[in-house]
């Protein structure tokens, strides 16, 4: 019964959302939209004609921002191991980016082109294990840091979500090694109760893949 209330005040709390109701208004497939949106507003991310990448892109929403604000002549590429509707000028790859063959069918299709703009908003499948759930977190969040040491170009950025708690300052240190300068956002879309936040690697190191290194 416990849970059964929970589940019903979740399912209110959420109906009655500023930012579900602003994502309904204005046709995005989540709240999660607007995370993005501020960050873009604070840190200029975006350019019209860029190449983006979206990590962990299903629902779709911040493919949507990223479309939208790349504009006609940007290419946009996202993935997501959960089925995403088709959008306009998105080119979508169903599945898990911990799999080579996947990540080798995205690397396929940018057919050799460098990356301006990687973007982050991928979350594991939650056991309900705080300890697992984080490690499982963090694994995704350096799969994603490997992938910008290998396509970002110099110069290019990275936004990642994280969540605060074990092997969180040990990623932002990761992270630096990477980039001129990493930065933390926290949305106002955010759940006040969340320990997420945004990490955002600004200017990609030129040759930082760890490939490059033994060259």
């Amino acid at each position: 019964m416990a849970q059964n209330k929970t589940s019903k005040a979740w399912v209110h709390q959420h109906i009655n959302d500023h930012w579900v109701q602003q994502a309904q208004a204005k046709g995005y497939r989540s709240r999660a939209a607007f995370k993005l949106l501020e960050i873009h507003e604070k840190d200029q991310l975006f350019r019209r004609g860029m190449t983006v990448v979206d990590l962990g892109s299903t629902p779709g929403s911040w493919s949507q921002v990223a479309k939208d604000l790349v504009g006609e002549e940007g290419r946009l590429f996202a993935l997501d191991l959960l089925p995403m509707d088709p959008i306009h000028r998105v080119d979508f790859i169903l599945g898990d980016f911990r799999e080579d063959a996947v990540l080798a069918e995205l690397e396929k299709r940018l057919a050799g082109r460098k990356v301006d703009l990687v973007i982050c908003d991928i979350a594991p499948n939650l056991t309900g294990n705080r300890t697992t759930d984080q490690a499982r977190s963090l694994y995704l969040n350096e799969l994603a840091l490997d992938f910008c040491a290998k396509w970002l170009k110099p110069g290019g950025h990275f936004v990642v979500k994280v969540f605060q708690g074990s092997g969180y300052n040990e990623f932002i240190d990761l992270m630096k090694q990477h980039f001129k300068q990493v930065l933390t956002r926290k949305p106002k879309a955010s759940r006040d109760k969340s320990t997420e936040v945004y990490l955002l690697g600004k200017s990609c190191l030129a040759n930082s893949d760890p490939a490059d290194d033994n060259t």
